[in-house]
């Protein structure tokens, strides 16, 4: 009788760059973990980042990171991928969410060697211009980004892609996003040879 091998659990951490409550791009944060619940092995889970201090090391005392740092560190540590969402801010990602990555990059790096996704909702190029900034950065924190499908939503753009609640409703991209998903996971397993 053949073994049974078990799917491969990867663990998702989930980071919103809007901290805005009906943020489209927390829509899309939202629709992800929704989708993953479909996808045998994948495990998402939403980290807020809002409660974060300005990186400033002088919070840093005798090696240690304030609490609510050291608990998001963890979050991150723990993952095995992250899935970005970021608005473009001035043709770049969003100060909360620049300061999150600083912060996880404190020493010891907890950025080091995960696999990452972006996506994004925005007007024009649909926050296109966040995803070069937010891979820049990557280079230098040791992030593995996917590279295809890129994922980038113009909200504005009809039929409707969200409620008024910031929910995204529109079936078409639901399927874009679990494509994401669905990349992300196996670049996941083909980066840990678990693929």
């Amino acid at each position: 009788m053949a073994a049974i091998t078990p799917t491969p659990v990867i663990k998702v951490a989930a980071l919103c760059g809007s901290l805005r409550k009906g943020s489209y791009n927390g829509g899309l944060l939202r629709a992800a973990i929704d989708l993953s619940k479909s996808i045998n092995g994948l495990e998402m889970e939403y980290v807020d980042i809002s409660p974060l201090p300005f990186l400033n090391t002088d919070l840093e005392v005798n090696g240690a990171y304030p609490p609510v740092v050291e608990a998001f560190r963890q979050k991150i540590l723990a993952a095995d991928t992250i899935l970005f969402a970021s608005p473009e801010y001035n043709y770049s990602i969003t100060g909360p969410l620049k300061n999150a990555i600083d912060w996880a990059s404190r020493p010891p790096n907890v950025w080091a060697d995960k696999t990452a996704a972006i996506v994004s909702a925005g007007g024009g190029f649909g926050g296109g211009r966040s995803h070069y900034h937010l891979r820049q950065i990557g280079v230098f924190v040791d992030l593995h980004f996917i590279n295809k499908p890129e994922f980038f939503l113009n909200a504005f753009q009809p039929p409707a892609k969200f409620d008024s609640d910031g929910e995204l409703i529109d079936d078409a991209t639901k399927e874009k996003l679990k494509a994401v998903l669905l990349s992300l996971y196996a670049f996941t397993l083909r980066l840990q040879g678990k693929s």
